[in-house]
């Protein structure tokens, strides 16, 4: 038996931290559920922009939605350490 996930969601210390990624990428779980719920962008587009399989991007969001309040923390964890560095170190443009 193959399970559906497994062929298309990894995680590895050494990439990107730990988070769960899609096979042979960088691109995490976390960046398919922004991408998709707070920019609005479709599946298809997503998919079709990061030249991903649609199976790959629907095994994301259905990774999410069984790993949810972890994926939600990781996410929050991510905005707050992009805010607290912006205030240290401001952009010099």
């Amino acid at each position: 038996m193959t399970l559906v996930l497994e062929k298309h969601i990894t995680q590895s210390p050494d990439i990107r931290s730990g988070k769960a990624c899609l096979v042979n990428t960088r691109i995490a779980v976390s960046d398919i559920v922004t991408w998709h719920f707070r920019l609005g962008l479709s599946l298809d587009e997503i998919a079709a922009k990061y030249n991903l399989s649609l199976a790959a991007v629907y095994a994301a969001i259905a990774y999410y939605y069984d790993h949810q309040s972890e994926i939600d923390h990781e996410i929050e964890s991510s905005l707050n350490d992009y805010y607290a560095r912006k205030q240290t170190a401001p952009s010099l443009l």
